[in-house]
């Protein structure tokens, strides 16, 4: 079952979209596989200390974007195929580089500066 217990709010983005940025890093992470059961939604509360209303906000999110199904009355599970992989690989990729940038841009880094400190820390991996 995908676990929400280390999952670490901040003020910045509203806690239901937190809740679905986590359950994406998990999948990121291949820690979490099409078909795993995800908690309910009273489970998920319980587990994340947030109001169930809170939670059902995130299932809905999550339902929306194609992260999780629920058929019926039974329990709801992880949707996942590769292109939906490759699509969370790809938001999450290109938000964590985007706000790099922008901090990297507003402590007035230059491009070649930055460009040079990644290279010499990426430690000579290829990937």
């Amino acid at each position: 079952m995908v676990n929400f217990q280390g999952l670490r709010f901040h003020d910045r983005t509203p806690v239901y979209q937190q809740v679905a940025e986590h359950l994406k890093r998990q999948i990121l992470l291949g820690l979490v596989e099409d078909g795993e059961p995800m908690p309910s939604r009273r489970e998920l509360a319980a587990q994340t200390g947030i109001n169930p209303n809170t939670a059902q906000k995130a299932y809905r999110l999550m339902t929306e974007e194609g992260l999780v199904r629920t058929e019926g009355n039974n329990i709801s599970t992880v949707s996942l195929t590769p292109e939906r992989r490759a699509a969370i690989e790809e938001e999450l990729t290109r938000g964590l580089v985007q706000q790099f940038v922008q901090e990297a841009r507003e402590n007035r880094l230059s491009y070649k500066k930055v460009i040079g400190l990644i290279s010499e820390l990426w430690d000579g991996e290829d990937d």
